[in-house]
């Protein structure tokens, strides 16, 4: 299922495992593993038990490539149930970092 409303681009429903890493402020570190909820060509949506801070910058490896990309928070949800929907964005646009098929027409980088 494909949603599209005033975003930059498509989003995907798509649960993909995930790792995400970093160092918070005060300099302790953090790690979870989780699945995406959805995902689009500028990063994704997770559910995460680490309470992160929005703008907080980490390490987000796609467990099934082993593909690490650098990313920041921009949208954290209140916790329900232990976890928050936290939104993330890659720090530069990877449209295939993802690995989908036949992604939407606004993740195709156009090529000259």
């Amino acid at each position: 299922m494909i949603e599209q409303g005033r975003r930059r681009s498509a989003r995907v429903l798509l649960s993909v495992p995930v790792l995400i890493k970093g160092t918070l402020a005060d300099g302790n570190k953090f790690e979870e593993e989780a699945r995406t909820l959805v995902v689009n060509a500028h990063g994704a949506l997770l559910s995460l038990s680490i309470p992160l801070p929005n703008g907080q910058k980490f390490t987000l490896t796609h467990k099934l490539t082993r593909k690490s990309l650098e990313c920041k928070t921009v949208f954290v949800g209140k916790p329900q149930a232990g976890k928050a929907q936290v939104g993330i964005e890659f720090l530069e646009a990877t449209p295939m970092f993802w690995q989908i098929d036949f992604p939407p027409e606004d993740w195709i980088v156009p090529t000259t």
